[in-house]
């Protein structure tokens, strides 16, 4: 779905900046311009990445720490 009409910016582009490595709105902002016309798709954008970085976080905890096991 399109986020930011102005600049055609998807909710899938947000994610994907997310996936690459953008760690905050700002971040997201400037590597896909969302938001950086009118600002009227700013609350949704920060909507889109506050969530994809929960989930993102939420995978990584559930990771299981590897445990090393030595011989006795």
């Amino acid at each position: 779905m399109y986020v930011c009409l102005c600049t055609g910016v998807t909710d899938g582009q947000i994610r994907e900046a997310i996936y690459e490595g953008c760690c905050s709105y700002r971040e997201v902002r400037q590597a896909t311009g969302v938001a950086s016309q009118c600002g009227k798709c700013a609350c949704l954008a920060k909507e889109v990445v506050r969530e994809t970085l929960t989930k993102l976080q939420t995978a990584q905890a559930a990771i299981p720490f590897p445990v090393e096991f030595t011989a006795a």
